[in-house]
C-alpha cells in the first residue's frame, strides 16, 4: 500500500503531497515514517542549486544505508543525507553566525549526527560540495501533487530569505 506525506512551508502557506518510495528505499522510508512529524528551520542550498532543506536530530535506530542513491536529483525528489557535526562546522556554511544572531546554538552544534531532509524543486542539480566533494543522497520520496506551488515558494525563499520559515514533513491525512 502506498504511503503519502505532506511537505510544507507553513509561513508561506504552501503544502504539497509526496509519495514514499518504499520499493526503492524501504529502510529510509520506514525510519522517516516512524519519526513523523519532522521539520525545523529551512535553508536554501548554496551548492546543489534548486534545493531547500532542514537539519534535524538523527531519529533512526541505525542510520540507513545508501539505498536509492543519487548525485543528480530531479524536481520533486526528497533526499536524506547524514552528516557528522564536524562536516557542517565550516564557517562558509554560516550556521553558527545565523544562530548567534538569533541568540541560540546552531541546529547541529550539540549533535554527533545531523540529518538533512531536502526537497529539490527544479532541474540541473548536482550534489557536489567544495569542501567535501560528491555528496550522494538517498531518494526516499517524490512530490506527486503541488510541486508547482512549492517551487514558486522555494524561489521566493531564495529571493526574499528563509528567516522565520520552516520545512515540515508529516503524514498525509
Amino acid at each position: 500500500m502506498d504511503r503519502f506525506i505532506e511537505v510544507s512551508l507553513p509561513k508561506r502557506g504552501v503544502t504539497a503531497t509526496a509519495k514514499l518510495l518504499d520499493d526503492r528505499a524501504p529502510i529510509t522510508c520506514e525510519a522517516i515514517w516512524n519519526a513523523l512529524p519532522l521539520g525545523s528551520d529551512v535553508y536554501h542550498a548554496k551548492y546543489a542549486r534548486n534545493e531547500i532543506y532542514t537539519l534535524v536530530q538523527a531519529f533512526a535506530p541505525q542510520e540507513p544505508p545508501l539505498e536509492n542513491p543519487t548525485i543528480t536529483p530531479i524536481p520533486g525528489d526528497l533526499c536524506y543525507f547524514t552528516f557528522s557535526n564536524t562536516q557542517m562546522s565550516t564557517a562558509s556554511y554560516g550556521y553558527e553566525a545565523a544562530a548567534e544572531q538569533q541568540g541560540n546554538q546552531a541546529a547541529h552544534a550539540e549533535r554527533d549526527i545531523v540529518v538533512d531532509l531536502a526537497l529539490f524543486y527544479e532541474r540541473n542539480n548536482l550534489l557536489i560540495n567544495g569542501d567535501q566533494g560528491w555528496v550522494p543522497g538517498i531518494v526516499w520520496g517524490t512530490v506527486v501533487e503541488g510541486l508547482d506551488r512549492l517551487a514558486e515558494a522555494c524561489q521566493d525563499l531564495w529571493r526574499t530569505g528563509a528567516v522565520g520559515e520552516s520545512l515540515q514533513f508529516k503524514r498525509a491525512e
